[in-house]
């Protein structure tokens, strides 16, 4: 059975066999996969019986117990929740299950990492269970390609502009996400474009990390240390922001050394969304190789004050700012 990724919404009209892993960290994919997982096995027995197993308080025998043919008949969904934190019993008891299905029986085994109870992953594997796969989301492209598919999965359009705006400014947090996504589905009609986005989370926006570091990439001093001094207000701490630069120089070495090419097709190969590329071929004019080595160092030395090593860690992103600016003239 193929791998399958919540994030795609790919389990529609895929029948469930008797045995299923969802698994990866990842808990807002994880609650939609068995969500869909329990929906499909309703579409066929409406009186499906679900019973969830606690990992970390499971006792031995109970498995066993739940996968019994009921007095009354039925099929049963015994999910096993939180699994990479059960003991010795608990991987025993999935083992014997594996090794004798119980008739009408779908067992969902929820594993976020790690190598705990390795055997009985490999013995569900073995036995042609359907892995869902609900890795972390970390990196911006991954985040836009979610906010993505969520407005595509509610019928609603979405510019990249828009899906950039909404990374920035609730992107920490995948549920939280998801509910800006909802939330603007919900309150808004037609194509949300970055205009949408910035009326109802301006000041997430304005805040965020990736608005000071666009301000003086570009060279616009006075706006970035405004952005600065506003970010830090709203309590956003220097160390992200100081990441957030080094990222963006990051990018712009990259897309810069690409040279010519579409947008998609770096994107590709640098592993980015096709919209950072356009965003960083946009910001790359007025740098050159030697002026974007002074600014890389420059946010280097900020790191280390912010992270422990000066006094004042928003002077030393404000001065990582001004040694930016003063690079990209140079430019």
């Amino acid at each position: 059975m193929p791998e399958v990724s919540p994030l795609r919404g790919r389990l529609a009209g895929v029948s469930v066999p008797p045995f299923v892993l969802i698994t990866g960290s990842e808990g807002l994919l994880a609650e939609r996969a068995l969500a869909s997982v329990l929906a499909e096995l309703r579409h066929t027995e409406p009186d499906l019986e679900a019973i969830r197993v606690a990992a970390a308080a499971y006792e031995g025998g109970v498995l066993a117990l739940h996968a019994s043919p009921s007095l009354f008949g039925g099929a049963k969904a015994v999910v096993v929740e939180d699994f990479d934190e059960g003991g010795e019993e608990l991987q025993a008891d999935v083992l014997a299950l594996v090794a004798a299905p119980a008739p009408d029986l779908t067992l969902v085994v929820m594993h976020k990492s790690g190598q705990r109870g390795k055997k009985a992953l490999d013995a569900l594997k073995a036995a042609r269970a359907q892995v869902i796969e609900c890795p972390p989301i970390k990196t911006d492209r991954d985040k836009a390609d979610f906010v993505t598919h969520e407005f595509r999965r509610q019928g609603r359009k979405v510019t990249p502009g828009a899906v950039q705006a909404l990374v920035e400014a609730v992107g920490k947090d995948l549920r939280e996400l998801a509910s800006a996504c909802s939330q603007l589905v919900a309150d808004t009609v037609g194509v949300v474009d970055e205009r949408v986005v910035e009326t109802y989370h301006a000041g997430k926006v304005e805040a965020s990390g990736f608005r000071v570091a666009d301000a003086a990439l570009a060279g616009q001093t006075s706006e970035a240390l405004r952005l600065l001094r506003h970010a830090i207000a709203t309590g956003v701490d220097p160390v992200p922001i100081v990441a957030v630069l080094a990222s963006q120089l990051r990018t712009l070495v990259k897309v810069g050394a690409a040279g010519r090419g579409s947008s998609a097709g770096i994107a590709k190969t640098l592993g980015m969304a096709p919209w950072q590329v356009d965003k960083a071929r946009r910001s790359i004019s007025g740098w050159d190789g030697p002026g974007l080595g002074v600014a890389i160092q420059a946010v280097a030395a900020a790191d280390v004050e912010v992270k422990g090593g000066g006094r004042d860690p928003v002077y030393a992103v404000e001065r990582a700012i001004l040694s930016i600016a003063a690079a990209r003239r140079s430019g």
